[in-house]
């Protein structure tokens, strides 16, 4: 029981008896207890006025989701709630917390979406939400697909949120194939309270239907791939096989087939536009290349945007083309202390052919009683070659050991090699001592071929070299014409004829040059009057009439004599020297006559003088002889 208000605990009764004893205590000692006796009386005094209220439901099944929060005032009074008592109030907020008492529920029955049949795997379809009004991990829900044939076609999962379905595409869709998809979605809680089972089951189930739409399609090739086989060998435009593809969206649509380039670059086979059938553009070889990988385009002749490819591989089937030969060239040795029917070499044949009856080889050696070495067929694709029973002779030249090598194909092929086996002198373990076959001397000399072409590039040669030659000569020739008819080398060469040294020396060549062209005299007289002229003589007319040859070269030979500007210049010096020696005397001008015809002149001592001054006394007037 709790005491009443204003009386002490019965436990307090021997401490105040003890704080009353301990009066003869000093005064100090005194207030202290004094002190602890009033805490302890207030603590007792506090104890005694606490009360507790204890707030409960008064209806039951309460709801968080039609009401979540609920506000309570509570009023405590003291004195029992009797009169004149005095009291407090506050507010109590209760909140009630979310259970897992709620089932998913789909807000409609019937879903329906739409999706392109072009909608690669993985494309969103659709959202669907189921309602669940708890909150939390309460509300986490997953979902599935009920029915098989949505299953196949459609997969969905629950966002990061766990609240939304995701409706993806899980397969590639074709609407010529099916154009829509019925199927049910079922919606479930992840958590599940035991507690509320017996609210129903905590899933939801809803329709849906999923409309494929058509979108242009490129042409589908009826295989995945193509394997096709041709044999080796076979003449251009043998047949190989055959692409076939279809336009899905208009299936008489024409289609036209091509070859990638890339794909055959050295342009083996070829593809009829029209219906597709690849052939060969030329021989095979098998042993070259076995498989041909190529890349076929299907083209829709309406839209040339949709195309679409597919892989065809070729394999080039063996025939028995090529024969069998060694598996390297043999050069081995035997000594010549070897016993009968010793084995010298294990030889190999190798045929390129495809493995089976076209790669098995025999082996064929020489044959008969004088044969220096015998071969054995190890039906392995090997030989053994041996000594006959007998040594072979010794000698210094090694031995060609002729072998024939067959296949059993069809048609059967063979070809021959040689063996190259020295006659060896070995050491008593076997290993070689010496070996020096004598030296296969070739024949001397070049083949015809090789002898035509040295002797075309002599011959190249040789023409090359006279043609230089007679370049050279011509245009030295040329040079030498031309420098004969130099005007000023022949008059130089004249002076030089006349007085020698001295007169090429009094001589002035500035003289020669064209008195057009020369630069203006200085002021002043000329140094030479006989050299320079003074004025040049003027130009007389052309006479009237008809032309006359002879008495134009007269005039003009007048105007000449008594022109003094016109080269060459008359010297007094030069020709007194000209004339020494001479039995003819001057030919100088100056004593000449003017005209001809006119006073006596020089032209009968000219024509005295013999045929060689004919032309210079015709020149002058004179008469022609008489014919004889």
């Amino acid at each position: 029981m709790t005491p009443a208000m204003g009386t002490a605990p019965s436990w307090y009764t021997p401490c105040w008896m003890d704080c009353l004893s301990s009066l003869w205590t000093p005064r100090l000692v005194r207030l202290e207890l004094r002190s602890q006796v009033r805490q302890l009386w207030d603590q007792a005094s506090l104890t005694h006025r606490l009360s507790l209220g204890v707030v409960r439901t008064a209806i039951p099944n309460m709801d968080r989701e039609t009401q979540e929060e609920f506000l309570v005032v509570i009023q405590a009074k003291d004195m029992g709630g009797h009169m004149g008592g005095l009291s407090g109030s506050t507010t109590v907020t209760v909140t009630l917390s979310d259970v897992n008492d709620n089932p998913p529920k789909f807000p409609q029955s019937l879903y329906q979406f739409s999706v392109v049949e072009t909608a690669g795997p993985g494309t969103l379809v659709g959202r669907l939400r189921a309602q669940d009004p708890d909150l939390g991990d309460n509300a986490l829900m997953a979902y599935s697909i009920l029915d098989g044939e949505g299953s196949e076609a459609f997969s969905i999962s629950t966002d990061s949120q766990g609240r939304d379905g995701l409706l993806t595409v899980r397969k590639p869709l074709d609407f010529e194939t099916r154009r829509a998809y019925s199927f049910r979605v079922e919606a479930t809680n992840t958590l599940i309270d035991p507690a509320y089972l017996r609210r129903g089951p905590f899933k939801d189930v809803a329709s849906v239907r999923v409309a494929v739409q058509d979108a242009p399609e490129p042409p589908a090739f009826t295989q995945a791939a193509y394997h096709l086989a041709v044999p080796e060998n076979k003449a251009p435009g043998t047949l190989v096989g055959q692409v076939s593809a279809t336009d899905l969206d208009s299936p008489a649509s024409p289609i036209r087939y091509s070859i990638l380039p890339h794909s055959d670059l050295e342009r083996c086979f070829s593809i009829e536009p029209e219906d597709g059938t690849i052939r060969t553009a030329g021989p095979l070889d098998r042993e070259a290349r076995v498989w041909h990988n190529l890349t076929v385009l299907a083209t829709e002749l309406d839209s040339s945007a949709q195309a679409s490819r597919v892989q065809v591989a070729i394999q080039t089937l063996d025939e028995n083309d090529n024969a069998p030969q060694l598996a390297e060239p043999y050069d081995t040795f035997v000594c010549d202390s070897a016993a009968p029917s010793q084995l010298i070499q294990v030889i190999r044949a190798l045929d390129r052919d495809e493995v089976g009856n076209n790669s098995r080889v025999s082996f064929h050696g020489p044959l008969g009683p004088d044969a220096n070495f015998t071969i054995r067929d190890n039906q392995d694709g090997s030989a053994s070659l041996l000594l006959p029973s007998r040594p072979a002779p010794p000698r210094q030249a090694p031995y060609l050991v002729p072998i024939e090598l067959w296949d059993w194909g069809r048609p059967v092929l063979s070809s021959t090699a040689t063996v190259t086996v020295s006659v060896c002198r070995c050491r008593p373990d076997g290993s070689v001592a010496s070996c020096r076959p004598e030296a296969q001397l070739s024949p001397a000399g070049l083949s015809t071929g090789a002898l035509l072409a040295i002797v075309t590039c002599v011959g190249t040669l040789l023409a090359l070299v006279v043609l230089f030659v007679a370049l050279r000569r011509q245009k030295q020739e040329a040079l030498m014409v031309l420098e004969e008819e130099d005007v000023r080398e022949n008059i130089i060469t004249y002076d030089d004829e006349g007085g020698g040294e001295e007169d090429t020396e009094a001589f002035d060549i500035s003289a020669l040059q064209n008195p057009d062209g020369a630069a203006p005299p200085a002021p002043g007289p000329p140094a030479r009057r006989d050299v320079l002229p003074w004025a040049r003589a003027p130009r007389q007319p052309r006479p009237p009439g008809p032309a006359d040859v002879a008495q134009l070269l007269a005039l003009r030979l007048r105007e000449a004599d008594e022109d003094p500007s016109v080269p060459p210049y008359d010297s007094v010096q030069v020709y007194g020297y000209e004339g020494r020696g001479s039995s003819c005397g001057s030919l100088s001008s100056l004593g000449s006559g003017s005209e001809i015809g006119g006073a006596p002149g020089p032209a009968e001592p000219l024509d005295d003088w013999g045929p060689l001054f004919r032309t210079l006394a015709e020149l002058y007037g004179a008469k022609e002889p008489p014919a004889p």
